[in-house]
């Protein structure tokens, strides 16, 4: 019989050019010394005044992921970033984000947004065992900019599933609502890992999770304090809105995760 040894993950998503909350996830990741790889989960850029060396600290962890909304659409120079709002002041900002955003990446960023996948799928048996799937998408299997919030009914869950093809072991992750989760549903396990730039359930602390497989699934999530003083400074002496810098202090807005998702 072969002896299986569990797989450890990282999972990081939702940076939003935070590049001070990102160098603090990586550094806390190194330190637990027992994480066989780190994925991203998409929206590298936006809201923050470091999208170069946000992605180029992604770039040389040599950090594999797919394409947030906010990735895609700033590749496409799209009219808008794929944003919901839930008032005309977050709709204004979430505009004056995007347009700062797309005037400031450079070429090569770009294009290294343009080249992320939507989907990636992780095999922690190898590709030639049979066993669970970890299936990686920003919002949803369907599409990256849809909300896939905990008070999704099970059924949402399990038709998320069935277009991912997913079935009994294998584990859906995903961030853009900036809250984590964690539920099984039919023996499928679905996992929003949450936002390391830009949390929004009233913790400001950058956030992660850690998915170790082994038979069963373990779910961590890692909150991780870091220089949000630095962060805050660094939206105030840009063009980005303030607005922002507040946000981070206040961990978003401390209310429910619903529907609604928010500007991401």
């Amino acid at each position: 019989m072969i002896r299986r040894t569990p797989m450890r993950y990282a999972l990081i998503s939702d940076i939003h050019a935070n590049l001070p909350a990102l160098q603090a996830v990586l550094a806390s990741i190194a330190a637990r010394g027992d994480v066989d790889a780190t994925y991203h989960l998409g929206d590298l850029v936006g809201y923050a005044p470091w999208p170069h060396e946000s992605v180029d600290t992604i770039r040389a962890a040599g950090i594999a992921g797919v394409a947030g909304n906010y990735d895609s659409t700033v590749a496409a120079d799209y009219k808008h970033c794929g944003c919901k709002y839930e008032d005309a002041r977050q709709e204004e900002l979430s505009h004056l984000s995007y347009a700062w955003t797309r005037e400031h990446v450079s070429r090569e960023t770009k294009a290294f947004l343009a080249a992320l996948p939507f989907r990636l799928d992780l095999r922690p048996n190898g590709g030639h065992a049979p066993g669970p799937r970890v299936i990686l998408v920003h919002g949803t299997p369907t599409l990256n900019t849809l909300y896939w919030t905990a008070d999704r009914p099970d059924d949402f869950c399990l038709k998320m599933a069935a277009q991912a093809g997913a079935s009994a072991g294998d584990v859906i992750c995903f961030g853009h609502t900036h809250v984590p989760w964690h539920r099984e549903v039919g023996g499928i396990h679905f996992v929003n890992t949450g936002s390391v730039g830009r949390p929004k359930d009233g913790d400001w602390r950058a956030g992660y999770v850690v998915l170790t497989v082994d038979g069963s699934v373990l779910v961590e999530v890692v909150r991780v304090e870091y220089d949000v003083e630095r962060a805050m400074e660094g939206i105030r002496q840009s063009e980005l809105p303030d607005d922002f810098a507040d946000q981070l202090r206040r961990g978003g807005s401390p209310r429910p995760d619903t529907n609604t998702g928010g500007d991401t």
